[in-house]
This record gives structure tokens, sequence and C-alpha cells, in this order.
């Protein structure tokens, strides 16, 4: 964090994205992070954000060069706490919206899972 930060200076929200292992058949895992910054302005945020994604690179055992160089940043609109917007992107696509999530959410490939709400 800076230091002598006032409550004046805004919260950035920062996506950098690691290419963090490869498994059989040339398979790599991507990893995207969002870390949150406090800093004047967009290229504070982003510097800060690199920084530290290159330490994280190196502390999982993949190199600065897991870091793929990508950072998106994204200046906070709300106080951060519970239920604040922490990253926005906005994307123009042809692709019905179906199409759209398969296409960047929903190859398949991801590592998650399911839930479903307690009724």
């Amino acid at each position: 964090m800076t230091a002598g930060l006032g409550s004046a200076v805004p919260w950035f929200a920062v996506r950098c994205i690691f290419a963090i292992g490869r498994g059989d058949d040339d398979v790599h895992t991507y990893e995207e992070r969002i870390t949150l910054w406090r800093a004047a302005n967009f290229d504070e945020a982003i510097a800060l954000a690199e920084a530290e994604a290159t330490e994280y690179a190196t502390a999982i055992e993949r190199g600065p060069d897991a870091y793929l160089g990508l950072a998106q940043c994204y200046q906070l609109a709300d106080v951060v706490g519970q239920g604040a917007e922490v990253f926005s992107l906005m994307r123009d696509s042809r692709l019905a919206p179906a199409e759209y999530l398969n296409t960047f959410f929903d190859s398949g490939d991801e590592r998650q899972q399911m839930w479903s709400s307690p009724t």
C-alpha cells in the first residue's frame, strides 16, 4: 500500500492473468486474479498490481514469466465492503447470450462447480 494515503484515495481492482501450469497433451492452466489497490490513479494501481503479480508468480514456483503481462484495471465506484462492485469489463460481441457465455466463460475446462441455493 502506498504510504500516506488519505480516505479520498480511490480503490482499484486489477485483474492479472497467469499461465500456472501445463498438463498432458499441452493443456495449459490459466489463472485470473483480481486484487484490490489504493492508488492515486490507474497507472499507479497497475504498477502495484504488476509488481505483486511478479511476486505471486515466483511464489507459486512458476517464475516471473508466468505473469502474462495483461493487467485490466477498474476504479471502484463503491466503498469497499459487502456487495461492492470490484471489477467491471464491458465487451461488444455479435454472439447471442448463450454462445457468448460458452465462448468466454463456460468452455468446459474451468475448474469450477455448480452451486445451487438451499431451498
